[in-house]
């Protein structure tokens, strides 16, 4: 049974789209339990415990425990839900080949869809991560090459992370922003090539700017690296999606294990953006023979869809001794310096696979966004409101917005300081566009009208209301000039694309600008993986929305110079310390966050938890949140 679930649950109308999705699922059990002669009292517990489940999906979860669910113990559930004919235990020999809606496993319930994705990818892992560790007599040495000796003797673990991955199918690589995830990459992947030229190299991210981004990074180490191994470096980064070949079928590509990719080496970053159906996809998709490297932050935010597949695969970090023998002797570390790791034990299925880079290089040490990330990844929203109300760090703002404090008749609108905060964060923007350089080529204009605009970004938690996309994106533009009679199209609108489009080449996340061509005709002009622009006529756009403001989720993969928070008016089941620790790390000078002080702290306290089974399967721990 696939049941399919709203693409971003935070812009759905929020009662009537999980309401309707859960009373659906809950009508169709009781018709199904009735069916098998289900008593009365069974099927209102399925139809509750179903609901339940569907309402559980759309907030993320992958399954939820038998404990509690629908109000019931433990075993009164089971019992109704095997008595009705509507689940199955993971154990029964039938399960294969018999039809059923949900799935019961070591105590937690789930969607059939959910179950058979969440065990054919960890089924998959372990596999990859089961292959013994490669030994290569030249491995020190190319190491050492790219990765000099430090004279402080520190350990260097990205030296650490690319050794993990030299050496092994499956290398998962967490770390904050600016800890060298893709510099890691870069000499990763030269080398490899130094070692095997012939390797097939591919390179993806969940959304297009991210996919560039990862590109950029690695044609700017490629400087640095010798001609032979510069000129087969990967030509361009992929989303996931193209890379896997989006269909017209919803959930279903062109490649998977049946017709896999022509790779020998796939590297996804922004992994943290994976939800479950779409990590299952992409390693269905590798070949048998493939090295898969994932590079994330386990500390952001999950994808909108089900699942937290990147924190549940990076959550445990523990080499065991052999493995750290074996690193330390690539490394030149002793195998005391890689001791440290997160638990005293090694029988999970990814021990040997997972390492943290926790040295960032994009922040200093008294780095003002650091130390907020740091603080808010703490829960210590109290201390962290102090901070930013001295406002002893230029780097960080902070504006007491009284509207949104007050819970009075204006507790959502923006205040002047906010409004014209939003407004100077895109003066940089407004007024390159009034520039009009004599003979510009429409390929120019775009280069130099896209760096401005990427400075700054106004970043929201929520969709709709006064505080929201919808109404920041229409204050903004009409303070760049539009207006009723400018149409739907104006020059300078920027537009992000909110649903893949194979006719025309674009995928959701995509970021374009509205621009004048040489003729005056507006276009969409899009960033390539080459750093060149095309453009697709405003008609022939998919879905799309205007992009002066992002919510913090479509920011992933994003990095802007300066970025302004706009929190809600009040606390919200969204806001977490994941929504604000993301949304500040995507500035690399400047953070502005806009709010209440109760909203603020009750985010710092919010932590996000997902209920799934993946980190059991992998870790063979007790049932947990995720």
């Amino acid at each position: 049974m696939n049941i399919s679930f709203p693409p971003d649950a935070h812009a759905l109308p929020a009662r009537n789209a999980r309401d309707g999705l859960a009373d659906g699922l809950a009508a169709h059990l009781v018709r199904w339990a009735e069916q098998t002669g289900a008593p009365a009292a069974d099927a209102a517990l399925l139809a509750r415990a179903a609901r339940e489940l569907a309402l559980s999906a759309c907030d993320g979860h992958v399954c939820l425990p038998l404990e509690g669910l629908a109000g019931a113990p433990a075993n009164e559930a089971r019992r109704a839900l095997l008595a009705g004919g509507v689940a199955l235990e993971a154990t029964d020999p039938a399960l294969p080949a018999r039809a059923c809606p949900l799935v019961i496993d070591d105590g937690r319930l789930y969607l059939r869809y959910f179950f058979d994705l969440e065990t054919r990818l960890a089924t998959a892992l372990t596999a990859l991560a089961a292959t013994p560790p490669v030994a290569d007599e030249r491995l020190r040495a190319t190491l050492d090459a790219h990765f000099p000796p430090r004279p402080d003797a520190r350990a260097d673990w990205q030296k650490v992370a690319a050794a993990l991955a030299l050496t092994s199918r499956l290398a998962i690589i967490s770390g904050g922003p600016g800890t060298g995830k893709t510099t890691t990459v870069a000499a990763l992947i030269a080398c490899l090539l130094e070692l095997e030229p012939e390797l097939r190299i591919a390179l993806a991210a969940p959304t297009g700017k991210a996919a560039a981004r990862m590109r950029a990074a690695l044609a700017a180490r490629a400087c640095v690296l010798p001609p032979a191994v510069r000129e087969r470096l990967p030509a361009e980064a992929h989303t996931v999606h193209r890379l896997l070949g989006v269909t017209s079928s919803p959930g279903r590509f062109r490649h998977d294990s049946a017709n896999p990719l022509a790779l020998d080496l796939l590297v996804v970053d922004e992994a943290s953006m994976l939800d479950l159906a779409l990590a299952t996809a992409l390693v269905d998709a590798l070949p048998a023979h493939a090295r898969l490297v994932l590079l994330g932050d386990k500390d952001q935010l999950a994808a909108v869809e089900a699942g937290a597949v990147f924190a549940d695969l990076s959550s445990n970090w523990c080499f065991s001794a052999a493995r750290a023998a074996q690193l330390a002797a690539l490394t030149g570390l002793s195998p005391e310096n890689l001791a440290y790791g997160t638990a005293a034990r090694q029988d999970g299925a990814l021990a040997d696979c997972v390492v943290w880079l926790n040295e960032s290089h994009r922040f200093r040490a008294d780095s003002g966004i650091g130390w907020l990330a740091r603080q808010i990844n703490a829960g210590e929203g109290a201390a962290a409101l102090g901070w930013l109300r001295a406002g002893a760090d230029e780097t960080v703002c902070w504006i007491e917005d009284e509207h949104a404090a007050s819970g009075g008749d204006g507790a959502a609108a923006l205040s002047p300081a906010v409004l014209e905060a939003m407004e100077n964060g895109y003066n940089v923007y407004f007024g390159a566009l009034r520039q009009t350089p004599s003979g510009e080529a429409p390929g120019a204009r775009a280069a130099r009208l896209f760096a401005a605009f990427d400075r700054f970004r106004v970043l929201t938690a929520l969709h709709d209301g006064p505080r929201g996309l919808a109404a920041v994106n229409a204050r903004l533009g009409a303070h760049a000039g539009a207006t009723p009679a400018t149409g739907p199209f104006w020059a300078g609108r920027p537009i992000i694309v909110l649903r893949n489009d194979p006719m025309t080449k674009l995928f959701n996340g995509d970021i374009g600008l509205c621009l004048p061509d040489a003729n005056g005709a507006l276009r969409v002009y899009f960033p390539t993986a080459d750093g060149s622009y095309r453009s697709v006529p405003p008609q022939r756009l998919p879905e799309h929305d205007t992009a002066f403001a992002l919510t913090v989720h479509k920011s992933q993969g994003s990095e802007f110079a300066e970025i302004l928070l706009l929190l809600p008016a009040r606390p919200s089941r969204v806001l977490s310390r994941e929504l604000l620790y993301t949304a500040i790390t995507r500035a690399s000078r400047r953070v502005t966050i806009a709010g209440g002080a109760e909203v603020f702290t009750a985010a710092c306290a919010a932590r996000t938890a997902r209920f799934s089974g993946l980190k059991q399967r992998l870790h063979r721990e007790p049932v947990r949140e995720a």
